[in-house]
């Protein structure tokens, strides 16, 4: 018992100093595998062969240009291998730990091992940087479906601005992974056994998705904290370049950690490809608690949401209504009093345009142009950002600018995502004075 105890005490006392609080500094929305654009659909079963990457197509007649960057592949299943994933942070610590979370409906999956590293190139890390994780103690841990599991604190500079790697040890047969599909990173899947603390993978395959793994966090100052960027595709940065770290968060966090007035402040990006507002299971209603609010440290939500809510009947998608803009605008002011009663405060983004896209039409256009001027000019949001004036075509303002790049005039290439993250105001992060639920602002 008293073993146990030392353990306890040591254990908190690394945790938290005087001062201290947990910021996530990385995050990702995790959700069971299913195509792009068609919303979460059940697992497929373990049996089923290898799901391969859906190709970038070319246009076809009448349909509006194409992907240029094609959805990644699925995985049926992990078994006896390690996962190793990069995850680049935005806040910077000397005391890390990781959170792990199985999606509703998953099977129960067996953590053998976990280890933390910098990642140095491809699947390197530097191994005097590499630490094992443990779990209350445990160097094993069960990830129940629907849980999270959070690691202990280990000791491990983090530069802001790096990359570190999270290996992962599944010994038994894991059926469908949770995982966020558009990871933009390579992720390695050794051939066989406990590579946890491996120099290097070798052997085995490479996806573009993450596992299990939802959020990275630092110990920080009280004075830090972190804005989640809450959304679909376009923030998730679909038709971004892999492993350039080109999504507009990403730039976002760029820009945070340069200017010192806002340096103390950490990103998450919690954009699902595909996600809507309105709907069941994962929509933005759904899991505005479970994939933002429970974030450590977060202290501002930016809301850019509703393009597909909008072009889900041009789409074809089931259980899809035609959409009203008063619908979109009761369902945002349901998730600014939800974080508020958080003491978040809420940050409203216009939606992007979509002229020339293939789900493009004029009363999908007619919503779209309503809702952003309520955005704009409704009052109900904390702060606004534009990104539909940061990215308009002044001669088309229905389609982007031609330096926006989209390949599919719906999102926005490297240069649109640039655009989009260098047109956020810093200074919302650093206002004072009082917000209409009492909090700094």
């Amino acid at each position: 018992m008293r073993i146990i105890l030392v353990f306890v005490v040591a254990l908190t006392a690394l945790a938290q100093a005087p001062g201290e609080h947990w910021v996530a500094t990385w995050g990702t929305s995790q959700q069971l595998y299913r195509a792009a654009g068609s919303g979460r659909g059940p697992a497929a079963p373990p049996v089923a062969p290898p799901v391969p990457a859906v190709p970038a197509t070319p246009p076809v007649a009448g349909r509006g240009p194409a992907r240029r960057f094609p959805i990644p592949a699925g995985l049926q299943t992990v078994h006896n291998q390690t996962v190793r994933m990069v995850a680049r942070t935005s806040l910077g610590g000397s005391t890390v730990r990781i959170r792990l979370q199985n999606a509703l409906g998953a099977p129960t999956v067996a953590i053998g091992a976990a280890h933390i590293a910098l990642r140095t190139k491809g699947s390197a890390i530097d191994p005097a940087s590499d630490r094992p994780l443990t779990f209350s103690g445990s160097n094993s841990a069960t990830l129940y479906a629907g849980a999270t599991l959070v690691s202990d604190p280990v000791k491990l500079t983090v530069p802001a601005l790096s990359d570190v790697a999270i290996s992962l040890y599944l010994p038994g047969d894991t059926g469908v992974p949770t995982n966020h599909l558009f990871a933009l990173r390579r992720t390695w899947i050794s051939a066989e056994g406990d590579n946890t603390s491996a120099a290097e993978i070798s052997g085995g395959e490479t996806r573009e998705s993450y596992y299990w793994l939802a959020g990275i966090d630092v110990l920080a100052p009280a004075s830090a904290g972190t804005v989640v960027t809450f959304g679909d595709s376009i923030t998730d940065g679909d038709q971004s370049s892999n492993e350039t770290n080109s999504m507009w968060p990403a730039i976002l966090a760029a820009r945070l950690q340069k200017n010192k007035a806002t340096a103390g402040i950490g990103v998450v990006n919690a954009g699902i490809s595909g996600n809507r507002v309105l709907g069941d299971n994962q929509s933005a209603l759904a899991r505005l608690e479970h994939d933002v609010l429970s974030h450590p440290g977060v202290r501002w939500i930016t809301v850019m949401e509703g393009i597909n809510d909008i072009t889900g009947g041009s789409r074809s998608l089931p259980n899809v209504p035609q959409i009203k803009a008063e619908m979109l605008i009761a369902a945002y002011r349901q998730i600014i009093q939800t974080a508020h009663a958080r003491g978040v405060q809420v940050i409203g983004c216009t939606l992007t345009p979509y002229g020339g896209a293939t789900p493009f039409n004029e009363y999908g256009e007619s919503v779209r142009s309503a809702v952003n001027q309520w955005i704009r000019t409704g009052g109900a949001f904390d702060a606004v950002i534009d990104f539909d004036a940061a990215t308009r075509d002044a001669k088309d303002p229905l389609r982007f600018r031609p330096e926006a790049d989209s390949p599919d005039n719906l999102h926005p290439g490297d240069a649109g995502y640039k655009l989009m993250g260098e047109a956020v105001d810093l200074a919302i992060f650093t206002r004072t004075g009082k917000t209409r639920f009492g909090k700094t602002k």
